[in-house]
Order: structure tokens, then C-alpha cells, then sequence
């Protein structure tokens, strides 16, 4: 990333992401709860309850972070892993759910360990979706559900202009106050990341994954993906 650009060459997104959330941490949490009014808790357990599993299922979170989207599965009566690539977010976890530092590309599971899978506004900062769903789907047995929780436009001329002015002049400056003004420049710019909602949705049902579905909350600022396992 670089002072014109905040987004990192494909060669370095990798590195760059990982780094960045190293170094964004400590705040991770706070920022959340002050940038969303809090919202994003209720984001989280609305893609938890989606699941619809039995009580005791096991679930893997995706790109895990501090364990936020562990915990809500943990409070609706899942049993809770959790992976991450960022050695800094797991040291600050705040979850009693085991979790374990590795690629979303490679999984350390056997095939259909899980029930279920959850991954929370990660999609844009993996190098490749093709691979990370490809392996969401390995990992998950059949008749099990998967659920992608993310950002989004809403579809609004009036929300959407608000939208945009938020997350691309508030956050930045707010984040660089509070934590890091590069990371906070390059999480609303890394929306471009994200495909069309068509071609997100064709993403997950060539992975492996049927009955698709999406819908937006916050007022449409943010999209849930769900999915069965074929």
C-alpha cells in the first residue's frame, strides 16, 4: 500500500493484509463497536441464527479474528473453531474457543469435519475466493450450511451516497486516529474486492453449496450469504 494507493499489489496482498491486521489488533474490537453504532454484534448473530443447525454442531469460523463470531456461536449452543492467518488478532481473541493459525486456501481438516461454516467480512481480503470457498465446501459435510457475512452498497441513491461518505471519509479518518490510518484507508477501499452479488452468488454454488440464498441488512450496508453443502 502506499500513500496514493491504499490497496496492495496482487503479488503482496498476502503479506500486506496479514501485517495489517497484526498491527490493527489491540483496537480491532473498539473500532467495530464505534464505526457500526454496535450493529455489527447484531450482524453477527443474525448469520449465526441462519445456520439453523442442531444444538451442539460443530462450526468453523473463517478467518476468526478476536473471536467475535465464536463467541456468537458459542452463546446459540454450537460447538466453535476457529482459524485465522493473523497471529496478532488470535493473541487478542476473546474467545474460549480453540483456534488454530493457517491459510483459508488449506485447511487442516479432513473432509467434512463440520456442520457448519461461518466466515465474517473476510471475502475481500483473501487473495483468491475461488480456493478459500472450494475448501469451505470440503470441510463441510453434506446437508451442512455455510453462511458469508460482508459489507455492501445499499441499493438506495440517498442511503448509498450516506453510506459511501461514512465509509470512505469517517472511517478512514477515525480509524488513523484511533489505530492505523493505512488499514483504515484500505478497509473501505477493499470493497472493490468484492464481486456483483450475481457472480458472489454463482462463486458459492460452483464451490459446492445449493439453495444459495442472500440478503442485506443495516439498511442494506451489509450482505449474508447462505448455503447448504451438496
Amino acid at each position: 500500500m502506499s500513500e496514493t494507493s491504499p490497496l496492495p499489489s496482487a503479488g503482496d496482498k498476502s503479506q500486506v493484509v496479514e501485517e495489517m491486521f497484526d498491527r490493527i489488533a489491540p483496537r480491532y474490537d473498539l473500532l467495530n463497536r464505534v464505526l457500526t453504532f454496535r450493529m455489527d454484534v447484531g450482524w453477527r448473530h443474525a448469520a449465526v441464527r441462519s445456520l439453523g443447525l442442531r444444538n451442539g454442531a460443530r462450526v468453523l469460523d473463517v478467518a476468526c479474528g478476536t473471536g467475535d463470531l465464536c463467541a456468537a456461536l458459542v452463546h446459540e449452543g454450537y460447538r466453535a473453531f476457529g482459524i485465522d492467518f493473523s497471529a496478532g488478532m488470535l493473541r487478542v481473541r476473546h474467545t474460549d474457543a480453540p483456534v488454530a493459525r493457517c491459510d483459508a486456501e488449506r485447511l487442516p481438516f479432513p473432509d467434512e469435519t463440520f456442520d457448519g461454516l461461518t466466515c465474517g467480512f473476510a471475502l475481500r481480503n483473501f487473495v483468491a475466493l475461488e480456493p478459500v470457498l472450494a475448501e469451505a465446501a470440503r470441510v463441510t459435510r453434506s446437508g451442512g450450511r455455510v453462511t458469508l457475512l460482508d459489507v455492501a452498497e445499499p441499493a438506495s441513491p440517498a442511503a448509498r451516497a450516506v453510506h459511501r461518505f461514512w465509509f470512505r471519509h469517517v472511517v478512514p479518518a477515525v480509524g488513523g486516529i484511533v489505530s492505523d490510518r493505512a488499514a483504515y484507508r484500505y478497509l473501505p477501499a477493499s470493497t472493490v474486492y468484492l464481486p456483483p452479488t450475481a457472480g458472489l452468488l454463482d462463486l458459492v454454488g460452483d464451490a459446492g453449496f445449493v439453495d444459495v440464498s442472500h440478503r442485506r441488512l443495516g439498511g442494506g450496508a451489509v450482505q449474508l450469504v447462505t448455503g447448504t453443502r451438496a
